[in-house]
């Protein structure tokens, strides 16, 4: 798939926003309309929000059927949250960094920079408390959000000149998004968020120096190698990045109990194959954009990861300080688990990693 035929789908706008009125009804089957902030078809979130969409038919028995509209086709991908908030939409495919405009508690369940991983961000919103903040939020702007899915640690991102200080990032145009933006604008970097389809174009013609997406398997449908070769990891600004749909709060409410216990299930068994699915292409389409492509996998010097990590704490402290008690809630809550699990976690995961890169012969 080209990065070319991808795109195109972003440019697309010939569809009236009038389209997305109430949810059709035909005999007794509910019509929703989902947009989406991805090109159609884009390798990684793009396939994943068509999978929703198939999956919640599926449970359903196709009481409920869900068509896709991909970014541009009828909303700009950064307004897909208001048009379900507000009912043009009835539902969005996306994730939470997109929002935190809107409240910053919005983005620690998706992200927060060198903070928990997938499996951790998980174990908080099932069995710590995290789903019911993740409800409250999201409720006060008439949404009901469901996570389906994890690409898992992001990379560091592709910049168009070594990495070899802190100092680097004083002017630099970088493309991110989400809190793990904040903690690089603190750096010195012009923070710049544009939706997957743009960043291509902005790349090669300068508009910015350097671009974050996603990782190898959704990063190299977009081209980016075709600019630069540096690709730096590790993606400390994004540990973990939870796809997520958000149903508009109406919608939700008018489903019967079966209907809404159908959909619940099928967002939690979509996200354990979407995020699987991720952790399995991954490592192939980082040895493709490597032998193929001649990209260098470039580490971020260790000064520089400390640097970025003080001013990721200090964002951490300004919000569980913070006078909006719903942003410290969400920040205790986050925090507290993230430190309970911090050493159990270097002891049983990250230890078995450093096990297997000993010089020992495997396999």
């Amino acid at each position: 798939m080209n990065r070319r035929g991808l795109i195109s789908g972003a440019a697309a706008g010939g569809i009236a926003t009038a389209t997305l009125a109430t949810p059709a009804l035909s005999q007794g089957r509910i019509e929703w309309r989902m947009v989406t902030l991805w090109p159609r078809n884009l390798p990684g979130p793009g396939v994943a929000a068509q999978k929703v969409a198939d999956r919640i038919g599926a449970v359903t028995a196709g009481r409920i059927n869900v068509r896709l509209f991909a970014a541009g086709e009828v909303v700009p991908a950064p307004g897909a949250f208001d048009a379900v908030a507000a009912g043009t939409a009835d539902l969005y495919h996306g994730v939470p960094a997109f929002w935190i405009a809107k409240s910053p508690a919005i983005g620690f369940f998706g992200s927060f920079p060198y903070g928990m991983t997938v499996y951790e961000r998980q174990a908080w919103m099932m069995h710590g408390g995290g789903q019911a903040l993740y409800d409250e939020v999201y409720g006060r702007f008439g949404v009901k959000p469901f996570n389906t899915g994890d690409s898992g640690p992001q990379w560091f991102g592709w910049f168009r000149r070594e990495i070899r200080s802190i100092e680097d990032f004083r002017g630099l145009r970088f493309r991110t998004a989400g809190l793990g933006g904040e903690m690089f604008r603190r750096a010195g970097a012009s923070v710049v968020t544009l939706p997957a389809g743009q960043i291509f174009a902005a790349l090669q013609s300068g508009t910015i120096d350097a671009a974050e997406f996603l990782g190898p398997f959704s990063d190299a449908p977009l081209g980016l190698h075709q600019v630069t070769k540096n690709y730096y990891w590790p993606g400390v600004q994004e540990p973990s990045s939870a796809e997520e749909i958000g149903i508009n709060m109406g919608r939700w409410n008018a489903l019967p109990d079966d209907l809404k216990a159908a959909v619940r299930f099928a967002c939690q068994s979509v996200a354990e194959e979407i995020t699987t699915e991720y952790d399995a292409n991954h490592p192939r389409a980082l040895a493709e954009l490597v032998s193929r492509h001649g990209v260098t996998p470039r580490e971020v010097p260790r000064d520089v990861l400390i640097a970025l990590g003080n001013s990721a704490g200090e964002i951490l402290a300004e919000y569980r300080g913070s006078s909006d008690a719903m942003v410290k809630r969400v920040a205790d809550s986050y925090a507290e688990f993230r430190n309970r699990s911090q050493g159990y976690m270097m002891m049983s995961y990250g230890a078995n990693f450093q096990a297997r890169a000993l010089p020992i012969r495997w396999g």
